[in-house]
């Protein structure tokens, strides 16, 4: 079986045990994937009651990663996640304790309802990987992923996420409502069939050698050449006032190549960036003021975007 393959048959497995919790996720669970392929981290933004926690604790497990949850408040200081420093009374010297974010997967929940000063202390865990307590640097569990979530129209008591912490984010994920058949399920299930899973998956790929092989995966220069057309498009949108950084650029190369391998492939289709866009560059755009005056949205200019720039076929292959 080849890595493309081997990554295939774990997310049909992890997407059919997560579908006996949680119904219609499936597409939203490939781009939570995604992110955990590529290391990076992912932005689920829905509504209350949409399963984003569960999704996240399910998938946790099911991979045998460390977890950890964090509910994100007003009062939440910076130490109460990256930990303090304590003074030990038997030696008289000062301790390291370290706070929840050393862990695997770190579920910041409702991220923006804490502070700007509670939030900033994310970044250098996010991009470097460590945390720096009292001028010493500690760094973090390898694999480290952040897998955050907010609520977009609770916005009394909200602080909404900086654009430099937005372009952390990989991806950003909306689980969306269930269709009417899955609801149909939702009222079918016993409650002592609402359980979550307590072991990992058996035989379940190392996770590490399917990161490796992501590099594998083929990005023609067609492809190549529709992303930077894209992201070069949103920068010069009379509509927009910042577009896909070069960073956006990178992640969407390294985004598209696990979503292809997810599908069980060693090579990128066009199909694979449109898919991705919207996820990916989507929470980095930031419309003008006359675009927001005519209720204009960042996806709702992208997907025209999406729609102007010509799609690479075979013959440009």
């Amino acid at each position: 079986m080849t890595e493309a393959e081997g990554a295939r048959a774990l997310f049909k497995q992890v997407a059919d045990r997560v579908d006996e919790r949680l119904f219609g996720v499936r597409e939203p669970l490939r781009l939570v994937m995604v992110g955990i392929l590529t290391g990076n981290h992912v932005l689920i933004d829905d509504v209350p009651g949409v399963g984003k926690t569960t999704l996240v604790r399910m998938l946790s497990t099911l991979l045998g990663l460390r977890f950890q949850r964090v509910q994100f408040t007003p009062d939440l200081m910076p130490s109460d996640i990256t930990g303090t420093s304590v003074l030990n009374l038997k030696t008289n010297e000062f301790e390291f304790r370290p706070g929840p974010l050393f862990t695997q997967i770190l579920l910041a929940d409702e991220i923006n309802r804490a502070t700007p000063k509670t939030q900033a202390a994310l970044l250098e865990a996010m991009q470097e990987r460590q945390v720096t307590v009292d001028g010493k640097t500690h760094p973090l569990p390898d694999p480290f992923f952040v897998l955050a979530t907010q609520n977009p129209i609770e916005l009394e008591g909200t602080f909404p996420l900086p654009e430099a912490q937005l372009d952390r984010f990989l991806l950003r994920v909306k689980l969306g409502y269930p269709d009417e058949r899955e609801e149909l399920r939702i009222l079918q299930t016993q409650p002592a069939q609402r359980t979550l899973p307590r072991v990992p998956l058996a035989d379940r790929p190392p996770l590490r050698e399917l990161r490796d092989e992501i590099a594998s995966i083929g990005l023609e220069q067609p492809v190549r050449a529709y992303v930077v057309a894209l992201a070069r498009a949103t920068r010069d949108h009379p509509e927009l006032s910042v577009g896909a950084s070069p960073r956006a650029v990178e992640q969407m190369g390294d985004a598209a190549r696990a979503f292809a391998m997810l599908d069980g492939r060693d090579y990128v289709l066009p199909d694979d960036v449109k898919t991705l866009a919207e996820p990916v560059f989507g929470h980095r755009l930031v419309p003008t003021t006359d675009a927001r005056i005519r209720d204009r949205d960042a996806d709702e200019i992208l997907r025209e975007i999406l729609r102007s720039v010509p799609v690479p076929t075979e013959l440009d292959a």
